[in-house]
Order: C-alpha cells, then sequence, then structure tokens
C-alpha cells in the first residue's frame, strides 16, 4: 500500500540513536545513511521504505498534530519489547502496552513519542495465542 514514509528531524544521530534497535526489533534494517537522511526497510522486500530527514527546505522539523505512523508487530510480546526499547533510547511514552478492543477485540498496541515529537505506535492485531 505504502512506497515509503518519512519523518522530518532535528538530529540525524540522535534519531539513528532512537529508531536503529526499535526498527531492529522489528525485523527492519539500515538501507542508506548519509548527511540528510536515513532509510530502513525489510532486507527482503524493496518496499515499504522508512526515513527520517533533516526537512529539505532547511526549517525546523515538526511533528504534526494528527500524524502517526504505526509499524506493525508479529505478536504481542514484540509490542512490549518495542515500547520499552523505544522509551530506553530517548522516547516518551504516549500509552503503554495493551489491548485497545475500541478497535477491535484482538488490537494491542503502544504509544510513543520519538526525541523530535513524532507519534509512533507499535501494533500486533493477531489474537493472544
Amino acid at each position: 500500500m505504502f512506497s515509503h514514509v518519512t519523518l522530518g528531524v532535528a538530529d540525524l544521530d540522535r534519531a539513528r540513536r532512537f529508531y536503529e534497535p526499535l526498527l531492529a526489533a522489528l525485523g527492519l534494517g539500515v538501507m542508506v545513511a548519509d548527511d540528510r537522511w536515513i532509510i530502513w526497510r525489510d532486507p527482503a522486500s524493496r518496499r515499504p521504505l522508512f526515513l527520517v530527514t533533516l526537512p529539505f527546505d532547511d526549517g525546523p522539523a515538526t511533528p504534526g498534530n494528527g500524524t502517526m505512523v504505526a509499524f506493525l508487530a508479529g505478536d504481542r510480546a514484540l509490542v512490549d519489547r518495542c515500547h520499552a526499547v523505544a522509551l530506553a533510547t530517548g522516547g516518551t511514552d504516549e500509552g503503554a502496552p495493551g489491548l485497545r478492543p475500541h478497535y477491535h477485540p484482538d488490537y494491542y498496541g503502544a504509544y510513543v513519542r520519538d526525541p523530535d515529537g513524532n507519534k509512533l505506535c507499535i501494533a500486533c492485531h493477531a489474537p493472544a495465542p
């Protein structure tokens, strides 16, 4: 469905310290990293891509109001692990791991903000084992 998702950041080194362990837990690896952006993908496929970048207009990086990127986790334990990794690498909690039955009965998710304030979700849609 998606070609890529891009988030603006103010500091690429700080973003890398935050995203690299989080995305590695989800099986994503760095495809490209330079002085403007870092791009991750699943090593087994060409798309979709996840990018963090310094804004191309050289203006400040700002999170969108109502904007969120949700990463798919294969099981609930991975949601828990990713939430912990995000908090340990400079993220802030926006909602502890848990069921969100108002979305659907098996929705298990956690919410964080990256060091630049971008809202992220890690979600599992599978029933409990």
